[in-house]
């Protein structure tokens, strides 16, 4: 029982530090490039890989769900809410990875959650400049390697039980 509760200690401060972090980078990135007037190209290419360019996008990833601000918001509270409960009230035993990886995608899924309720649009400004690619944000990186992160926790920590039933069993 001690054990479980110094691995919860350690996933909320995982947690709440990658969050804060995370969401005030995206926040303040989202509130710079706003600024500028919708389609200009702020900066770049650097390094020939990407650019800056300020879009609006009301629908998911690659535009699919267009102009479905709302119901994009309303699912993506959803997944951070599940993702809130595995890792502080179902999972017993999280490991770094997994911790690391959902403080990663809420971070990213609520700052987007934000620009879809406040502004109905999420703010994206990363563009890559040597293949067509939808742009993205701060936020998306997020949520893309969080989700990435946390299989990769998942992964590790089975293989670790199963491990451990192995030499168990012997």
């Amino acid at each position: 029982m001690k054990n479980f509760f110094k691995n919860k200690a350690r996933d909320f401060i995982v947690f709440a530090s990658i969050f804060a972090v995370w969401m005030a980078i995206d926040r303040v990135l989202k509130a710079v490039f706003n600024e500028y007037d919708l389609g200009s190209v702020i900066g770049g290419p650097y390094l020939g890989i990407f650019r800056l360019r300020l879009v609006h996008n009301t629908g998911g990833a690659w535009g699919i769900l267009g102009d479905s601000t709302t119901a994009l918001g309303i699912f993506s509270v959803l997944v951070c809410l599940i993702l809130i409960w595995y890792l502080f009230f179902y999972s017993k035993d999280n490991s770094f990875l997994e911790a690391l990886g959902i403080s990663m995608v809420v971070a990213g899924g609520i700052s987007n959650v934000i620009d879809r309720f406040v502004l109905g649009y999420v703010v994206d400004y990363i563009e890559f400049s040597f293949f067509e690619f939808p742009v993205f944000n701060f936020a998306d990186i997020g949520v893309t390697v969080g989700f990435a992160v946390f299989i990769i926790g998942i992964l590790v920590s089975f293989a670790k039980e199963k491990k451990k039933a192995a030499s168990d069993n012997a």
